[in-house]
């Protein structure tokens, strides 16, 4: 055996004893028979019929798989050789999941060899010897359960240093979540050579993990024929059966009443944290890996007495004539803005931000006063929602030819607003509208500085659910604060949805505060062209 080899001990330290086991295994009825027709949900069967050297399975949470993988690693322990038989290794990211995987396999094995007498099911905590490729060795605690066959069951409290001295099937659960995520796949591949096979578990961890990387390269046939993707959801689970599993082992009644509860609790228990939830539930990486705010955070920069306005139409509103959608937006200003714009404060200095959108998104504009302390306060915020350009301008201009001592404004001129944002800047000053490009860099050097508004506390906002739900959207991605992609419901119309459109027009605001000149100025007539002035990841 060479240097590098990991050496399993022989000599038992205890038997494990059946109400040391997880619930999870402790609660699976006696008569339960993982191999009746039936018992297995259709996803965990087209699993087990996989037969690739390497099968990589991303999931949501409590799926199934790990429960299904256990049964496939029962029947090859237990089979000779010449069937197939081999020893069998499960590497989870925690001991608990290494006890409740070789539970499974002892439940299992009971059942199906009715062989309780014989000690088939037994299962002994013992040492493995570990050994690196530099030739130093430690012990690690792990479950075992030997068969007839020769073969066993081995799930090991934490990685082994070297897996390429493990020989047979080697199952790495929740791959994503293991401290050196490349080394141990990586290693991994090395069992192949005498003839054994990898499976890889997990929920995803962010699109950068190496688990995700593996995953498309197996789909972009780096791996050959030999490897192969599955993807099996919550969705999946809960269409297969996995309500009516769970009221089973629970001895619950299974109802369709109680079924959409049960969703629906599961579901919200994600919050706003809606990137998260697909991630683990529906096995769509998430573009970030980490909330930039807490919400606690939110919570104390929410304050009430500060409205959110909605002007939100339908297609058809576009179909009118322009002096009739001018005369709906104009009695909507002088019903819903008119009044809070004369609430303002006139002895502070104004600014504004404007994430634009046309359609499926929302167009956020975002006024922002600063006091003699730097602290920013959004006095109200406006959503707009199918607002033809012409009446987002209409709105727009009200706001600004109002605003008290306003100094300048930060308008998204990326895309489809880049006309307005251009238009703006011609009626008030090429110097006091910024047109704002976002992009990566910009988001790297400005998103940083509007998340340090809620660290330090020096930002008031209206209190609103969906406002809270956009600045959650901001995440972390490869180290830039940013927005990610996926969107999330909106929580006062749930049959629209948002894409974080505060957080970016709050940005825009606070980037147009440090940006600015300091001196207020007056709008009230239009101002000759000047030279057009576009930031684009400003430097």
């Amino acid at each position: 055996m060479s240097a590098s080899a990991v050496k399993p001990s022989t000599s038992t330290l205890r038997v494990v004893e059946w109400d040391e086991l997880p619930d999870s295994v402790r609660q699976i009825p006696e008569d339960y028979n993982p191999v009746a027709d039936g018992i297995l949900m259709a996803h965990q069967a087209d699993w087990l019929r996989i037969q690739a050297q390497i099968k990589l399975c991303e999931k949501g949470r409590r799926t199934g798989i790990t429960f299904a993988e256990a049964l496939d690693s029962v029947i090859t322990a237990a089979s000779r050789k010449s069937a197939g038989g081999m020893d069998c290794f499960y590497i989870g990211d925690t001991k608990e999941k290494g006890l409740e995987f070789i539970g499974y396999c002892a439940k299992f094995s009971r059942v199906m060899a009715e062989a309780q007498a014989s000690g088939v099911s037994q299962i002994e905590e013992f040492l493995f010897e570990d050994q690196d490729t530099d030739g130093n060795t430690r012990q690690i605690n792990a479950y075992r359960i030997r068969y007839a066959s020769g073969f066993k069951i081995v799930a090991l409290s934490s990685n082994p240093a070297n897996l390429r001295g493990l020989q047979g099937k080697v199952v790495i659960d929740e791959a994503a979540f293991h401290r050196d995520v490349s080394a141990v796949l990586d290693a991994a591949t090395a069992l192949l050579i005498w003839g054994g096979r990898i499976v890889i578990i997990s929920t995803h961890n962010g699109k950068g993990n190496p688990f995700n990387q593996m995953a498309n390269d197996i789909r972009d046939n780096r791996y050959g024929d030999s490897a192969v993707v599955y993807r099996a959801t919550f969705d999946d689970a809960v269409t297969n059966g996995l309500y009516e599993r769970v009221c089973f082992m629970s001895g619950k009644e299974a109802t369709p009443e109680g079924k959409e509860a049960w969703y629906k609790k599961i579901r919200n228990a994600y919050g706003p944290r809606k990137a998260q939830m697909r991630e683990e539930l529906d096995a769509i990486p998430r573009d970030g890996n980490g909330v930039c705010i807490p919400g606690v955070w939110i919570d104390e920069a929410m304050q009430p007495g500060r409205e959110v306005l909605r002007l939100a139409l339908d297609d058809d509103f576009a179909l009118q004539a322009v002096y009739r959608r001018e005369a709906y937006v104009d009695a909507w200003i002088e019903q819903q803005l008119l009044p809070l714009i004369t609430t303002l404060n006139s002895g502070l200095r104004h600014y504004l931000g404007m994430d634009y959108a046309r359609h499926r998104d929302f167009s956020i504009i975002c006024p922002m006063s600063v006091d003699q302390d730097r602290h920013r306060d959004v006095p109200f915020v406006v959503e707009m929602h199918k607002v033809p350009t012409r009446q987002q301008q209409q709105v727009l201009f009200y706001i600004l030819r109002r605003l008290p001592q306003f100094v300048g404004a930060a308008l998204d001129a990326t895309g489809s607003g880049e006309t307005l944002a251009e238009d703006t800047a011609d009626e008030f000053g090429h110097n006091r509208i910024h047109q704002v490009k976002i992009s990566r860099t910009w988001y790297g050097l400005w998103m940083p500085k509007f998340v340090q508004l809620f660290e330090d506390g020096a930002v008031t906002m209206p209190q609103d659910d969906s406002l809270h739900q956009d600045i959650r959207a901001i995440e972390q991605v490869d180290g830039i604060p940013m927005i990610v992609k996926a969107r999330s419901q909106d929580l006062k119309d749930p049959d629209l949805y948002r894409h974080g459109d505060f957080a970016g027009a709050g940005a825009l605001a606070n980037f147009a505060t440090l940006e600015v000149g300091s001196g207020p100025v007056s709008v009230k007539s239009r101002r000759p062209r000047q030279g057009r002035r576009i930031t684009q990841g400003y430097a």
